[in-house]
């Protein structure tokens, strides 16, 4: 999710539907005590209060909101030193960026025992409340929280992850994906009841997800607690337990079953160890992997038609954009200046006199850029990344860094000849030197349906867009070929020349037969 910049404190404030859906989910007596750590405006304390709980405790850091109640402490939460324990914490904590925090926030965090213990400066300051909360709850206390969903698969996000298995179980989780909830806000949502407790048998969690982008309402949101639904849009089913040091999926066991039988597909036993759970090779293994050049005002340095001296031509560079990308195609390139070797503005004037009148307009922007910790002149690209690697005589193969999912069952892994470069809304792939597959594979490997599938399910996914940046791509299983086996060396030079006849003709048959290929290898 996008924060609003002038959403300093993360307030996306909770409907009075959705927070009513919450509190019915509590197994709770009329004397439990409850807390609420950033109450808002107070939509859930009004909720309580008519439902007859009167044991409320609530922290707010903005001492305009919820004032027509009594129980509000107006403090941090995450300062806030009380010993008090709970039955019940509820409530939308607030998410925000580490980078994005007001610099008292951060000063706070960075003298919390809890935030030093278990966090960083790449995490959500959304964490720190979770686990807090936790640690607020009493044995078999029920924690009901709504937030953003992708803290439940992100590297950063482990810790939190692996101290929720410890102390305790999650009952329900019911996912949103980017169904409009809040106000100016379009994000993946979850809302879960976790329960505190130290039993070593653990339940299977329930899970319901709903995948309509309108409102909710409260038959939906009746339907999704059922024990079972006939809405065509909720999807219900159980799960295993979580466990720690791993990725939380919340996909169905038929959708679980797939995605391990394509790793075990890949899987080299012969150069792996064993005893290892992900055992399979992957992406990492055949290709490098490099995010694209970032120039920091693209528009500056497009180039638009304009006539150019053969040294400007020869300090042109031509890029692949996102949008101009297909499954084993790209549609066009787009001119870029690159000057970046260019020492003093009186020598880009000189030596080259067009692309300083292009430049000239957009000056005062450039020299705004972000720096990185260094003077960048206006006319130089702030982030060459892995430049080399770009202007190396290999082919490549192009991948949007983001790709929206909702509407689409294919990646766009496109092939790419030499000398063409990628900017910030591209990662590129090389083959390494040590890998026997051919590009031709490795494109109609990566365009596979199976990929598609563990990526949707497996790979960083916020909401219904899938991350390619280099991690995520690494992480990809690849199916080697078995140099050893006649067949397969057979199938791998058949997939080779259809790929490359297909880039060639597009003729559909062949990126057919390549994926009935390629089904044969992966069985």
């Amino acid at each position: 999710m996008q924060e609003n910049p002038k959403n300093k404190l993360g307030q996306y404030f909770t409907p009075t539907i959705v927070a009513d859906f919450m509190i019915s989910l509590a197994n709770i007596n009329p004397d439990a005590a409850i807390l609420e750590p950033a109450c808002g405006e107070g939509v859930f304390l009004d909720l309580l209060q008519q439902k007859g709980f009167r044991n409320l405790t609530a922290y707010e850091i903005d001492p305009q909101l919820a004032t027509a109640y009594s129980c509000v402490r107006y403090e941090s939460f995450v300062a806030a030193t009380s010993e008090e324990k709970y039955d019940l914490v509820i409530g939308n904590p607030p998410y925000i960026r580490w980078k994005n925090l007001e610099a008292r926030l951060k000063e706070e965090l960075t003298e919390n025992p809890l935030w030093n213990q278990y966090f960083n400066s790449l995490c959500d300051y959304l964490y720190i409340f979770i686990l807090k909360s936790i640690e607020c709850l009493k044995e078999n206390g029920q924690l009901i929280f709504i937030c953003p969903e992708y803290w439940m698969n992100t590297t950063h996000s482990l810790s939190l992850r692996n101290y929720m298995v410890e102390k305790g179980y999650f009952e329900k989780i019911f996912h949103f994906n980017e169904t409009p909830i809040f106000d100016n806000a379009t994000i993946s949502v979850v809302i879960f009841k976790y329960v505190k407790s130290q039993k070593a048998a653990k339940p299977n969690i329930e899970v319901a997800k709903y995948y309509q982008k309108k409102a909710l309402n409260l038959e939906v949101l009746k339907e999704m607690n059922q024990s079972k639904s006939g809405h065509p849009d909720i999807q219900k089913f159980s799960i295993p337990p979580f466990e720690v040091h791993q990725r939380w999926l919340l996909i169905s066991e038929k959708e679980r079953g797939e995605v391990e039988e394509f790793e075990k597909a890949c899987v080299d036993l012969t150069g792996k160890d064993e005893g290892l759970k992900e055992n399979y090779d992957t992406i990492g293994d055949v290709c490098e992997i490099g995010n694209g050049m970032v120039s920091g005002l693209d528009k500056a340095f497009q180039l638009e038609g304009q006539l150019l001296d053969e040294m400007e031509v020869q300090h042109s560079i031509q890029v692949v954009k996102a949008k101009h990308l297909r499954p084993f195609h790209y549609q066009q390139t787009t001119p870029y200046l690159f000057v970046n070797g260019v020492k003093s503005e009186e020598e880009l004037k000189t030596h080259f006199p067009n692309f300083y009148e292009k430049l000239q307009p957009f000056k005062t922007q450039l020299q705004k850029r972000y720096q990185y910790n260094r003077l960048i002149p206006y006319w130089n690209w702030v982030f060459l990344r892995n430049y080399k690697l770009f202007a190396s005589d290999k082919p490549r193969i192009f991948v949007p860094c983001k790709e929206r999912i909702s509407n689409k069952d294919y990646f766009r892994f496109a092939y790419v000849g030499s000398g063409i470069f990628p900017t910030q809304d591209v990662t590129a792939l090389f083959l390494k030197e040590t890998t026997k597959e051919s590009i031709y594979y490795v494109l109609a490997f990566l365009n596979h349906p199976k990929v598609f599938h563990w990526l949707r399910n497996k790979g960083i996914v916020k909401g219904s867009i899938v991350e390619f940046s280099e991690k995520p791509l690494s992480s990809i299983p690849f199916r080697k070929i078995n140099w050893a086996n006649p067949t397969e060396v057979k199938w791998h030079g058949e997939i080779s020349r259809l790929t490359l006849q297909y880039l060639q003709n597009e003729l559909k048959g062949e990126a057919e037969r390549v994926n009935v290929l390629l089904d044969k290898l992966l069985k």
